[in-house]
């Protein structure tokens, strides 16, 4: 058996150009503000993209940049500023943050109206209760994905691999509304790969190389990679060994070019659904 690709960048540009026409009827551009704190490479790339995407569909854009010495309070200082700007719809701090500031306070100071990220707990809340606003990026974008490839998931033994709050809870989440059913394994499961043999749906989402190997999954199954690592070597690899297991998969994300557009194609939707959401009211 040879597995499909996902491509996840060919999805995450149809995704891109339906929230620019949804921009595009709307007479206003939504504005979003990103927070950049310190001078880590990768955040700085990524913001990068971040700008490049929201600017191509239609979105009014700006970075903040504060240097990493930053002190919590100023930060939080600025993100109150952001959450009383009438013009701001929707307000991104970049992960990690320095060690000296706490990540959680930062994540509750935005108002959950306009996170973006979907990382406030007033979101996270909304989400396990099954009636959610703005939802995590890179969840949402796993469930994008499965809705692009036809997978039908109700009833499907998915197991998520993983249970960070930033992927792995709300995706549970994701899974079970859409009737899915859902195993999560982490650190302390048992034989994981017995469990990942079990999944008809296998989602990997833990940040550690090539983790699964293809005796571990079951075969014909859909195969999520949701990890990027990079290797000794230089290269990017997810949490899965992509070439084993695209043998015995029957769908299969690459990384990079699968989860990780798809990510990015969500945030700018979340920023839309926070722009209109705000004009309404």
């Amino acid at each position: 058996m040879t597995a499909r690709i996902i491509d996840g960048k060919t999805i995450a540009a149809a995704l891109r150009t339906r929230v620019a026409q949804r921009i595009a009827g709307l007479g206003v551009r939504p504005a979003l503000t990103v927070v950049l704190v310190g001078d880590d490479p990768g955040s700085a790339v990524y913001v990068r993209s971040k700008d490049r995407a929201a600017q191509e569909a239609g979105i009014a854009v700006r970075t903040i940049c504060l240097p990493a010495d930053t002190p919590e309070a100023a930060l939080l200082a600025d993100i109150q500023r952001l959450n009383a700007d009438p013009a701001v719809d929707g307000i991104l701090v970049q992960l990690p943050l320095p060690p000296h500031i706490r990540t959680q306070a930062v994540l509750e100071a935005v108002d959950p109206d306009k996170d973006v990220d979907g990382f406030h707990p007033l979101n996270i809340g909304r989400l396990a209760a099954g009636a959610p606003f703005l939802v995590p990026c890179t969840p949402l974008g796993v469930m994008r994905l499965l809705e692009a490839e036809g997978i039908a998931l109700p009833g499907m033994r998915a197991l998520v691999v993983g249970r960070s709050a930033i992927v792995g809870r709300p995706l549970v989440a994701l899974l079970l509304a859409a009737n899915a059913t859902v195993t999560v394994a982490h650190s302390r499961t048992r034989d994981l790969p017995d469990e990942c043999r079990r999944a008809e749906l296998l989602v990997a989402a833990v940040g550690q190389p090539e983790l699964v190997r293809d005796n571990w999954v079951r075969p014909g199954a859909v195969v999520i990679d949701v990890g990027v690592n990079r290797r000794a070597d230089g290269k990017l690899v997810g949490d899965v060994a992509f070439a084993e297991c695209a043998a015995v998969a029957s769908a299969i994300t690459p990384v990079p070019g699968g989860v990780g557009p798809m990510t990015i194609a969500c945030l700018l939707e979340n920023t839309v659904t926070a722009a209109l959401r705000r004009r309404a009211r």
